[in-house]
């Protein structure tokens, strides 16, 4: 976002503080939805593949943290796509880039697609509404298939940049990671804070649109999918990059890059 762009926000945020409750939450529901539009208009949902070299570009050539990480990104990686910044960048960078990888090597395909089916009858036993979660699963699964199917690579990725297709894919995807989150809430209940219930956090943090993701989604989703993804982190801590397999110790078939807030595809060299 431009600076001007920012300026506007923070004057438009001050001005809401002095608003009734229900104008403030009609207002704020406005500007986040005018800024939405904003993304979507100036860009696609998901991007060509692009030399990794493009990346020195985005940041000031005398910002050296960050132009030291990508000349040793480069060293790991030729090509990077890019997502849309809207908060779902990690699920359909992840359901994109897996099934990319599919297409020219099927080694973890019977696996993934086992679990993607198996899925629907996990959230029915979760007492999810069939009518609801049905439609979303049809849809989702009708992708996975075809990827055993033949699809073309322009066919799977103009499904992902198709809003209505690559959105249904998303939900369905958040809705596994919920469905993971709550069958093994043991486990995971140790990593929600603010006294939120794992429902709740659910209910508030995963399975929303537009909401970013953190590890517990990472782990969830590569847990549930029986899928190997390797993270890429490209931040302002520390003067090199670091990485994270999940689940740990796998042989990733999936690289993403992070930067604060926002997941892209990687290609590895």
């Amino acid at each position: 976002m431009d600076n001007d762009r920012s300026h506007d926000n923070l004057k438009e945020q001050d001005y809401l503080k002095d608003m009734p409750n229900h104008e403030f939450d009609e207002a704020v529901n406005t500007m986040q939805s005018s800024i939405q539009d904003e993304i979507a208009a100036s860009t696609d949902l998901l991007g060509d593949k692009l030399d990794i070299s493009m990346l020195k570009n985005e940041y000031s050539a005398d910002d050296v943290q960050y132009q030291k990480k990508i000349q040793n990104l480069e060293k790991r990686y030729s090509h990077v796509r890019k997502t849309r910044g809207d908060g779902n960048c990690f699920f359909r960078a992840f359901g994109f880039g897996y099934l990319e990888h599919m297409l020219s090597d099927k080694k973890d395909y019977p696996i993934f697609q086992e679990n993607a089916s198996n899925s629907f009858q996990k959230l029915m036993d979760l007492k999810y509404p069939s009518f609801t979660v049905e439609d979303f699963f049809e849809n989702f699964i009708s992708v996975v298939n075809s990827v055993k199917e033949g699809v073309s690579h322009t066919e799977l990725l103009n499904t992902f940049r198709e809003e209505g297709m690559s959105n249904y894919f998303v939900v369905y995807l958040r809705l596994i990671t919920s469905c993971q989150l709550q069958s093994d809430s043991d486990f995971y209940q140790n990593f929600i804070d603010g006294g939120k219930t794992l429902v709740e956090f659910c209910k508030t943090e995963v399975e929303p649109m537009y909401l970013e993701s953190d590890h517990i989604h990472i782990i969830a989703l590569t847990s549930a999918l029986g899928a190997c993804v390797r993270v890429a982190y490209m931040d302002r801590g520390g003067d090199d990059l670091s990485f994270h397999d999940f689940p740990e110790d796998s042989q990733p078939t999936l690289h993403l890059l992070y930067r604060p807030g926002h997941y892209d595809v990687l290609y590895p060299r």
